[in-house]
């Protein structure tokens, strides 16, 4: 990216299902779910959103290699997104173990999201 402008941070939790990509796009939900960026397109090359860069890293404690990057890329509505997975975030006992939510531990999965847009 040649310029960045804005970095958001965000985290994400799957309390049960210990379902990784839930926890992913909840974590980029929560980096951009509170910004408007109405001046945007005046900064961009041509003034154009496509030419908009979002790049992601996602912290993910455990199976990274299972994170859905095409849901994940869903999350963002404008852009050229790119997404790195990288080891991090936490599991942690949500206290109780729930199979009819789909557990098969009482694992929570907690994500962490740096959401990075620029061009």
């Amino acid at each position: 990216m040649e310029r960045v402008m804005f970095v958001e941070i965000g985290q994400g939790i799957d309390l049960h299902g210990q379902d990784i990509s839930t926890a992913c796009v909840r974590a980029c939900r929560n980096a951009i779910g509170h910004n408007s960026m109405p001046g945007i397109r005046s900064v961009l090359p041509d003034q154009d959103i496509d030419k908009m860069r979002v790049e992601v890293t996602l912290g993910v404690p455990s199976h990274q290699e299972q994170v859905d990057l095409g849901a994940v890329r869903k999350a963002f509505p404008y852009g050229q997104v790119e997404v790195r997975v990288v080891a991090g975030g936490l599991l942690a006992s949500s206290g109780v173990l729930l199979p009819d939510q789909g557990d098969v531990s009482d694992d929570m999965v907690i994500v962490d999201a740096v959401v990075a847009v620029g061009y």
